[in-house]
């Protein structure tokens, strides 16, 4: 019955393709797409539009890491060590401060030069912002120039992850320019160092993108790029099968197999799709709720029915995307007795929130919605855009929030995930946590500089925040991007989703 559901609703979308198509085929710019090889633009549809206008401190920084147009002083490799970007090199100095060398060769989009003072005014932006970015959540820093070439770096406490945060996306590095005047909105066309300059942003719909030609390493191999937000799942898919796009990213399952393997690019990511629970207010400000919840859902009737076996049934917060989780793991701790069903049924209505920018989310929902009212609750959904709810998520105007949230997105370690979501002052804290055994685990494993004892301290906080059942885990997702590998190279398929189009990605 899923499967046919699935294939009634796949022809719905259909005119939501077409228009798309027509887009691709007259959007502006160079060549076009009647270019060949390495001269054609490239034509790709995101899955999330800009939240907050293309701002770096939210999640539209990862929009602008993922095409590539913002860098910052260091970068990751697959194994997410921090490696020379912006910066050539960097020592520690004492446990709270660190010099980084800053490149002298290189000009932003805008054409002025970077120095020492560029990169401290932008780090200095960015800890001013408001809110502050996720990355900067469980952490203070101020960075000096000292002369062109050298910055300084100091955090009011030990931070031995500090080469792999400066990666972050929210803290890359504009120029001057992108401040304005009087501390407005920053923006980051034409004023970043990557190898595309964002040239024009139309909202939630599109952006533009031109190869930099000034660019400090390998020039873009593709003149520029029309970027199409595409929320629709299937409308992504169909885009993909009719070539109005040459990119897609997070193509649906239900789409998967109809496109065939040279199309569709599984691969294992650290993304945990978890069920938050309002423990501030509502019915899951009490524990024994909380707990019922928790015992209501079958993460394997989920990986079965809504993901088609191409995701992993939870095992905490951190999945296998995270080898050295598994080995780590304790049981939760303190956790509250399950109220009764019966308790359940007296229990006002919940709300249950999700997003449509996932596809399998609203399904997701429908299923856990079941299990919620099996067990006795009342249940209402809300399912739209992610860019109209991630306000009111934060605010904690839902009862329950299912959201797919990727664990080592901010410094390539748990850390900041586990900072930012689950603590007092987290700044994404959509569960609305705050618990002394959580911040302290969390704490603890921050002043560790030591990689095995800070993995071992992490797994105590996710135990901790396991036991309060503020968030209860769903499934272990993997990753499905969509080209086609005959015609187009150099797509990067990164399990930290910070990087998609790169310098190397073409058509031919």
């Amino acid at each position: 019955m899923l499967t046919s559901r699935r294939l009634h609703r796949a022809a719905l979308p259909l005119a939501a393709a077409a228009l798309l198509t027509t887009a691709a085929c007259t959007s502006s710019g160079g060549s076009g797409s009647g270019g060949t090889g390495g001269d054609q633009r490239l034509k790709v549809a995101l899955a999330f539009p800009p939240a907050q206008a293309m701002s770096p401190y939210g999640d539209d920084a990862v929009i602008l890491s993922r095409l590539a147009v913002v860098e910052g002083l260091t970068r990751l490799d697959a194994n997410g060590e921090a490696k020379p970007a912006l910066a050539s090199a960097w020592k520690r100095d004492g446990d709270n401060a660190w010099e980084f060398t800053v490149r002298r060769d290189i000009a932003f989009q805008d054409g002025t030069e970077l120095d020492a003072t560029a990169v401290a005014r932008s780090l200095t932006a960015a800890q001013k912002a408001s809110p502050k970015p996720r990355v900067l959540s469980d952490t203070t820093l101020t960075a000096t120039a000292e002369g062109a070439g050298t910055v300084r770096i100091t955090t009011k406490d030990a931070d031995p992850l500090l080469p792999q945060r400066l990666a972050n996306p929210s803290l890359s590095i504009l120029s001057a320019a992108a401040y304005g005047k009087g501390g407005g909105k920053v923006n980051p066309a034409g004023h970043a160092t990557g190898p595309f300059t964002l040239t024009e942003v139309n909202g939630a719909v599109s952006a533009t993108l031109e190869r930099n030609d000034t660019y400090w390493g390998a020039k873009a191999k593709a003149p520029g790029a029309d970027v199409k937000f595409v929320a629709d799942g299937t409308a992504r898919a169909n885009a993909l099968r009719t070539k109005a796009v040459d990119v897609a990213e997070y193509v649906p399952i239900s789409q998967a197999s109809l496109l065939g393997d040279g199309m569709v690019h599984e691969f294992p990511s650290a993304r945990t799709n978890g069920l938050s629970l309002n423990t501030e207010r509502g019915v899951f400000a009490d524990p024994a709720m909380r707990a019922a919840a928790r015992e209501a859902i079958d993460s394997r009737a989920l990986v079965d029915g809504v993901y088609e076996g191409r995701a992993d049934t939870a095992q905490g917060l951190l999945g296998p995307g995270v080898p050295w989780a598994a080995g780590l793991r304790t049981a939760p701790t303190g956790r509250a007795e399950a109220a009764t069903p019966a308790e359940v049924r007296k229990a006002r209505q919940i709300v249950l929130a999700t997003y449509t920018n996932r596809p399998e989310l609203p399904e997701a929902a429908t299923v856990v919605q079941q299990q919620l009212e099996k067990r006795g609750f009342t249940v209402k959904q809300v399912v739209r855009d992610y860019a109209q709810m991630e306000a009111d998520a934060l605010a904690g105007k839902y009862d329950a929030f299912i959201q797919a949230r990727n664990t080592l997105l901010d410094t390539a370690d748990p850390l900041s995930y586990l900072a930012s979501d689950f603590t007092c002052d987290g700044s994404f804290n959509i569960t609305q946590l705050c618990a002394g055994p959580v911040d302290a685990a969390v704490d603890r494993a921050a002043s560790l500089a030591d990689t095995d004892a800070r993995h071992e301290a992490e797994m105590t906080a996710e135990a901790a925040v396991l036991g309060s059942d503020a968030l209860v885990p769903l499934v272990h997702e993997r990753f499905v991007q969509g080209y086609d590998e005959t015609r187009v190279r150099g797509v990067a398929l990164d399990p930290m989703e910070r990087t998609l189009i790169t310098a190397d990605t073409r058509v031919g």
